[in-house]
């Protein structure tokens, strides 16, 4: 059997392990260091728009810590989008809050402006207004920033972007990561670029920077002896795997343009199959195409489709199944339009690492011609 070719695995540059020696040379192999420093000054650079940046252990972290920075807790409510990772809603939870499930729309595949408004009347008409909005940029692609924040701003809601599928893409010449009153990132394994495991925190207001961070590191406060008077979380990203990052933000753009790559090869390749769609820009948006996904006709096909390209030693998985459909979520209310259940049955995302070779996606491309041929 030829190679396993995965859905997306880690792609080092080279250029990680002289910061990582650097940290052992200099013994800074404690959680904090100029690495973990120079990472965020790395990310800032990168972002622009007056961004500050925390580094932390993930993009759950991020979330979580951001949650907490927008004063959502127990008994609150919190609009998340339903068509997203389970790490976008689980940390709602951790904070004693209800997660709300907003739809997606056609266009980008994320949360839909005109069933957040519903949703958000429904729940002051209700007796609770919704504490915080959780956005997600899915697969890459920019939700629609504008119509969503019009609608955040309309009923004073703050928005957590997540951003954690999303380094590197745009929304009007603008980077994501950069439009939430909190915004977040992942350097999961999986992610663009990695750290192994990381996340960060992105923010505008430096005081909350400096409480994120604060938060992060148990909270300590500033005296001699150990003392707390808030809870904290050990969330700090370590100064080894900071080093790790510097590395791969020097090659961000390739990495960026590498996988856009992979999504338009797909496209042509399978111009000529009716049966297949894929989920274009809308204007204004550039995506970094984090996965090439597309749509087959039906689940049933979708499912075949999965099971002949694992013949092939082909990793592919279905779009994330959406969290109103999720056994732990069962209770949770909803604001359905049907287009999240919709993607779920009919999407498959392949293979999409910046390090695929022409030959790789070569076999991917014949194998999925091959089935539809068939």
């Amino acid at each position: 059997m030829e190679s396993k070719i995965w859905l997306s695995s880690p792609h080092m540059s080279g250029k990680e392990q002289s910061y990582i020696n650097n940290a052992f040379e200099t013994n800074w192999i404690a959680p904090l260091g100029p690495n973990v420093n120079g990472f965020e000054a790395d990310i800032q650079d990168y972002l622009k728009e007056d961004s500050h940046v925390a580094a932390l252990s993930s993009g759950t972290a991020a979330i979580h810590l951001g949650l907490i920075l927008l004063d959502v807790g127990h008994g609150d409510e919190v609009i998340c989008q339903s068509k997203t990772f389970s790490a976008s809603a689980n940390p709602i939870v951790y904070q004693g809050a209800t997660p709300i499930f907003v739809d997606s729309e056609r266009d980008t595949w994320n949360i839909c402006p005109e069933q957040l408004e519903i949703a958000i009347k429904d729940r002051i008409q209700k007796g609770k207004k919704p504490k915080a909005i959780v956005a997600v940029h899915l697969y890459g692609m920019p939700y629609k920033v504008s119509e969503i924040h019009k609608v955040a701003k309309r009923y004073d809601i703050p928005v957590l972007e997540d951003s954690a599928e999303a380094l590197g893409s745009t929304y009007n010449n603008i980077k994501c990561g950069t439009f939430g009153d909190i915004s977040v990132l992942s350097f999961n394994g999986n992610k663009i670029i990695t750290t192994s495991g990381g996340g960060a925190i992105v923010t505008k207001n430096i005081k909350l920077k400096e409480k994120a961070v604060f938060l992060a590191t148990q909270a300590r406060d500033k005296a001699v002896e150990y003392l707390h008077s808030s809870i904290g979380f050990n969330y700090r990203l370590s100064n080894v795997l900071a080093g790790i990052g510097r590395g791969q933000m020097e090659v961000l753009d390739d990495r960026v343009a590498a996988r856009r790559q992979n999504y338009q090869h797909y496209k042509d390749s399978f111009q000529g199959i009716e049966e297949l769609q894929f989920v274009d820009e809308p204007h204004g948006s550039f995506s970094n195409r984090w996965l090439s996904c597309l749509l087959t006709p039906s689940k049933a096909i979708r499912e075949e489709l999965r099971l002949e390209l694992n013949t092939y030693n082909i990793e592919t998985r279905p779009l994330w199944k959406p969290m109103h459909q999720q056994p732990i979520f069962k209770d949770a209310p909803r604001y359905l339009n049907g287009v999240s259940d919709d993607l779920f049955e009919k999407g498959l995302c392949l293979p999409s690492g910046s390090n695929l070779t022409e030959n790789e996606i070569n076999r991917v491309t014949s194998a999925i011609k091959t089935y539809f041929r068939a």
